[in-house]
């Protein structure tokens, strides 16, 4: 029995409540050949379990400059264990922005991660294709250095007049 999950209520409620309904079957539809004549389809079919050919030459690989992580080889990953492989992946590019962000003059301001999904066109099956980590550093002054000092300085002085509100 299938079951669908609908919201009961109406705009007056704060928090929609829900409820488990049966939903009814719907038979199969004729499949339509090459030469237009419809192939019956028996409710008995079932789909063929197993790895696709597509599935089975698919090849991860790293795009980054990062030496530390995973798939710098192109590598396979079963579409079942895409999601926590590449996730685990992006997680070592999280690892890298902390140290990086731990480095004295440095301060890790975000780190979000991304994952792309699929649909494998052979045999329909969803998987997690790739992901992205963006971060973002913040190099910080250092105001013992001198030189930093002066630079700071010519800097306020030269933004000083920039700014000019000839309504007041």
């Amino acid at each position: 029995m299938s079951l669908s999950i609908s919201a009961l209520g109406g705009y007056d409620t704060f928090y929609p409540i829900y409820s488990a309904a049966p939903v009814n079957r719907v038979d199969a539809a004729d499949r339509v050949g090459r030469d237009s004549r419809n192939i019956k389809t028996e409710p008995n079919d079932k789909v063929k379990k197993g790895e696709c050919q597509t599935c089975a030459k698919r090849k991860y690989v790293d795009g980054s400059n990062e030496f530390n992580v995973s798939f710098k080889a192109p590598g396979h990953i079963s579409p079942e264990d895409s999601a926590a492989k590449v996730m685990a992946h992006e997680q070592q590019h999280v690892a890298n922005a902390i140290a990086e962000g731990s480095k004295p003059n440095k301060e890790l301001i975000s780190a979000t991660v991304s994952l792309h999904t699929s649909v494998c066109p052979e045999c329909g099956r969803t998987y997690v294709s790739g992901g992205n980590t963006h971060t973002v550093i913040r190099t910080t002054s250092d105001t013992s250095n001198p030189y930093a000092k002066l630079q700071q300085r010519m800097n306020r002085n030269f933004s000083a007049g920039l700014n000019f509100d000839k309504s007041a």
